[in-house]
């Protein structure tokens, strides 16, 4: 399908026409203008307040995965201590990408429909003792919120010098305090609950960050300390992204009108109706824990008497989008992102009527 009639597929999300608009602005140089300078500050304001951080922003040309990996190669050095807290593919695919830059990782593992356990990080923080804690606030395959503030406290209690964080598919739909949390990379992407197309990726960057990014120096592409003084020094490493930071302006306007508070309430109220409404067809939601659950994304195992492609077929054929699953979890899971502009309380009714007619249940 080109477009969802009902887009419920766990990013990227469906992008309003108001945040599309700003692309058709035929923008001048970035490099030349007050206009985007001035832009750029106000986005990075924006965000400041949205993430919850004094820190200063980097907007990466490049979808989300450009700060995971910029974040790693900026502030590691061989032989490097990472702790890395699995819960699912990304918190343990995160600590592979540390080895293969040639970090010594040790990964402090848990199953997938399963939350990290503050208790077991810390012990392995005090035995590990390592540079630097990475963790996945929102593990999107599975569908599960971790406990980011309880470890961030167990970071900055035993003075472990940075916490890694992924909150690509939670930042604006779950509480996200990156200072009080002791969060010293918080890493975001636009095409989740910001809603915009996935060209930016964002970065939140302390001061304990800058200075590894110095020590490491690395140089590239997605290297953060060009970053550091690009907007007062008015020089940035690649062309900036104008179109893109200006839509992103309309995305954060949008949150911050709404009010963050707001923003929450309205993401938990749908993920509740979309998990009642799941439960009430008969189908089993993962993890069972709900507590574990994000307010973002519904896991769903697949039910054996249809299976997986036969199951998207017919909600394809309703113009319904839904995704799909990787690794471990392809085939026994299908998840529901109602996220952003898909935390609506209509187009999770029309998602579970349509399940219903795929179930042969309406």
């Amino acid at each position: 399908m080109l477009t969802y009639r009902v887009p419920m597929v766990p990013g990227p999300t469906s992008v309003p026409s108001e945040v599309l608009a700003a692309y058709q602005v035929d923008y001048a140089s970035s490099d030349l203008e007050d206009e985007f300078f001035s832009l750029y500050t106000r986005v990075e304001k924006q965000l400041q307040t949205i993430l919850m951080t004094r820190n200063r922003v980097a907007l990466m040309s490049g979808e989300a995965m450009v700060t995971l990996w910029g974040a790693l190669k900026s502030c590691l050095k061989p032989g490097d201590r990472v702790l890395a807290v699995g819960t699912g593919l990304f918190g343990y695919g995160v600590g592979d990408m540390a080895r293969s830059v040639g970090a010594q990782v040790e990964t402090v593992g848990f199953e997938y429909d399963a939350i990290a356990d503050p208790a077991k990080v810390e012990e392995a923080i005090v035995w590990f003792r390592p540079k630097m804690v990475t963790m996945i606030h929102c593990e999107t395959p599975s569908g599960t919120l971790n406990p980011v503030g309880d470890v961030g406290r167990l970071v900055a209690k035993h003075d472990v010098p940075l916490f890694y964080v992924d909150a690509v598919s939670s930042a604006v739909g779950a509480e996200l305090r990156t200072d009080d949390w002791r969060i010293d990379l918080c890493l975001v992407g636009t095409q989740k609950c910001l809603s915009c197309p996935s060209d930016l990726g964002i970065i939140a960057i302390s001061d304990r960050a800058w200075r590894a990014a110095e020590e490491v120096s690395y140089q590239g592409y997605d290297a953060l300390l060009p970053w550091k003084d690009a907007l007062k020094d008015r020089y940035f490493p690649y062309t900036p992204h104008w179109h893109g930071i200006a839509a992103l302006e309309v995305a954060c306007r949008r949150v911050l009108e709404e009010g963050l508070e707001a923003v929450f309430q309205r993401h938990a109220r749908v993920a509740a109706q979309c998990r009642r409404g799941v439960q009430d067809l008969g189908l089993e939601l993962y993890p069972r824990e709900e507590a574990f659950n994000s307010p973002t994304v519904t896991a769903v195992k697949v039910p054996p008497i249809l299976g997986w492609a036969e199951l998207d077929r017919r909600l394809r054929d309703q113009g319904v989008g839904v995704g799909g699953n990787y690794g471990v979890l392809a085939g026994k899971l299908f998840r529901l992102g109602h996220m952003g502009t898909q935390a609506d309380e209509t187009l999770v009714r029309q998602t579970l009527e349509a399940l219903a007619k795929a179930l042969g249940k309406a």
